[in-house]
């Protein structure tokens, strides 16, 4: 993560100077260094870079070529001209909320009986249950909608139908070699043509939405209250997206970059309250917030408790109970956040007792009988951030004789097909190339983990493990001006394919003592000059270097250029990466 300092030495990869860049700068009228990252993007020629730049709605895929659309489409139009009742089944997670969130509003507006349903993650796990679907099918459902989840749950669905229940799917997870039988299945992945196939699930809802619209209006322009309700779904989509951490390239970016710009001026008042009680500006918001502020709270729910209260939050038009839902999910996220320190530490210690940090270790799988199964999905994200390996952590402590456990992996490593290749220890598993969950035997866990390791053996180069640095340029600090750190702010939203734009600078000296800051004086402050300039920098975790920058001469740096505004005054300040020593 940006501003974190790893025990491992990070290796700097500096992308090569693009010979285009001056010339796309010339046609964009930016800085050569601006025309750097759009190349290191991939955008090389001018259209391609201006329509990164300026990301328009008109741009978006039209709903319709969504594979599944079609049929989805006219079975909830049906529902709704003969009043059937409709429940929407969705994941705990910010990507599963969203997307619960979207269809309920739309469904709603167009006066659909509509009801929605959350799994606890607990209790319930992720995706469809049995239980759930006997209950759903009992309280009148007719139709049932599910949303970032389904597209592996073939023997539910199947139940679903017995019961006398139409099912349409709505999902982006990577499905099973057996579809399941449903009335559609709503995927960017079941079609491989289709040319988005990196949608999050609140994506993939939006576009069903917006299909529905465009039905309802016989092709015209929405107007009134479906408008309104475009307009809100575009930040609820953006939200769910960025949370989801898929790529913010092509149409993922155009509906992020609108959507955050909807949500500045959201009247919705759920987002309202979430925005104020994070003690966020809306008009400044970014996807840093919402990856990192907003999404946390959101996931508070689900994690520490019943995610339908942030279902709740979102589809809510009382301001109070908005506010007083907001708080609490606040203090929530103080829990999670206490929690998964606890956690973090007790693994750590059990990665260095258990040896999982040798050399020739290439994965960690780890089990404890008292941790939160809402919280070891972000304690394996550490634990790769710390360890550099595909971690997988297990809760084995809920006493139903099923643990649960989630995993994150390294880039270059997909870590759904890793489990798939050892699924014969499993209850049941999903996910994606990044991030997946299991359910699994408590006494087979021993057996999994050394399939996993067998596996990443065998698949895992171990450059992949390496701690890298990828470094847009090398340049001066007087190549990052106002006007050139004004024009990299255009590049947002940043995020997994386009990360903020980061820069290293070699032989710079420090102008005024560094010094430690922070409650526990663990992050570093720095003012510093290469001649061409000076800047002050942040690094965060850094604070143990104060002593060796103290002792040197000159040193380098890797940094992302960002605005910081104190008291009213915007200057630029260097987000710190890493420090080397010369």
């Amino acid at each position: 993560m940006a501003g974190g300092l790893k025990i491992q030495k990070k290796q700097w990869h500096i992308c090569p100077g693009a010979p285009g860049a001056e010339e796309l700068a010339s046609q964009l009228g930016v800085s050569p260094l601006v025309a750097q990252v759009l190349i290191n993007r991939g955008l090389s020629s001018g259209q391609e870079a201006r329509s990164f730049v300026s990301p328009k709605l008109i741009e978006l895929i039209e709903p319709e070529k969504m594979p599944g659309v079609g049929p989805a489409v006219q079975r909830i139009r049906k529902a709704l001209a003969d009043n059937e009742k409709i429940t929407v089944y969705g994941d705990y997670d910010v990507d599963g909320i969203t997307s619960v969130s979207i269809l309920w509003h739309l469904l709603t507006v167009l006066g659909g009986n509509v009801n929605y349903y959350i799994p606890h993650r607990v209790e319930e796990g992720y995706g469809l249950n049995t239980d759930a679907i006997r209950q759903i099918a009992a309280d009148g459902t007719n139709l049932l909608i599910t949303v970032d989840c389904g597209v592996t749950a073939v023997e539910d669905i199947t139940v679903a139908g017995e019961l006398g229940m139409d099912v349409i799917v709505t999902d982006h997870h990577r499905p099973h070699e057996t579809l399941p039988t449903a009335v559609s299945i709503v995927h960017p992945n079941i079609d491989s043509t289709y040319p988005n196939p990196d949608s999050a699930g609140a994506m993939v809802a939006f576009k069903l939405a917006w299909a529905v619209v465009n039905a309802s209006n016989g092709g015209g322009r929405a107007s009134g209250d479906l408008r309104q309700f475009l307009l809100n779904a575009t930040t609820l989509a953006a939200i769910g997206t960025v949370a989801d951490v898929v790529d913010l390239r092509g149409e993922n970016r155009i509906l992020t970059s609108f959507g955050l710009r909807a949500l500045q001026q959201t009247e919705m008042c759920g987002i309202r309250a979430l925005i104020e009680s994070a003690d966020l500006a809306a008009g400044t918001l970014d996807s840093y917030d919402i990856g990192f502020r907003l999404a946390p709270m959101l996931n508070a729910a689900g994690r520490m408790g019943h995610a339908r209260l942030a279902v709740e939050l979102l589809t809510c038009d009382n301001a109070m109970r908005c506010m007083q839902i907001a708080r609490y999910l606040k203090d929530q996220n103080r829990l999670r956040q206490q929690c998964q320190r606890k956690i973090f530490k007790e693994a750590k210690q059990m990665v260095t007792a258990m040896g999982l940090n040798h050399p020739n270790r290439k994965t960690i799988v780890l089990a404890g009988e008292n941790w939160h199964s809402g919280v070891v999905g972000i304690v394996a994200a550490r634990l790769v951030e710390e360890f550099l390996r595909p971690t997988i952590m297990i809760n084995t402590g809920d006493g139903n004789g099923i643990a649960q456990g989630s995993g994150r992996s390294v880039e270059g490593f997909n870590l759904y097909e890793a489990i798939h290749a050892c699924s014969d220890h499993l209850s049941s598993y999903g996910g994606h190339a990044m991030a997946a969950g299991l359910r699994i035997e408590p006494g087979r866990v021993t057996h999994f983990a050394e399939a996993m390791e067998q596996y990443a053996q065998e698949n895992l180069d171990h450059d992949t493990l390496e701690a890298v640095l990828e470094i847009d340029a090398e340049c001066s600090i007087g190549d990052l001006s106002h006007m050139v750190v004004g024009q990299l702010m255009k590049l947002e939203p940043f995020g997994q394919g386009n990360p903020h734009p980061m820069f290293a600078t070699r032989g710079v000296r420090w102008i005024s003592p560094p010094r430690t800051v922070g409650q526990k004086g663990d992050h570093l402050q720095i003012a510093i000059t290469d001649g061409t300039g000076a800047v002050r920098c942040i690094g965060f975790g850094m604070g143990r270097l104060e002593k060796k920058l103290l002792e040197s001469d000159s040193f380098s740096i890797a940094y992302e250029p960002k605005f910081n505004t104190y008291r009213g005054t915007t200057s630029i300040q260097f987000v710190l990466s890493d420090i080397q020593f010369d």
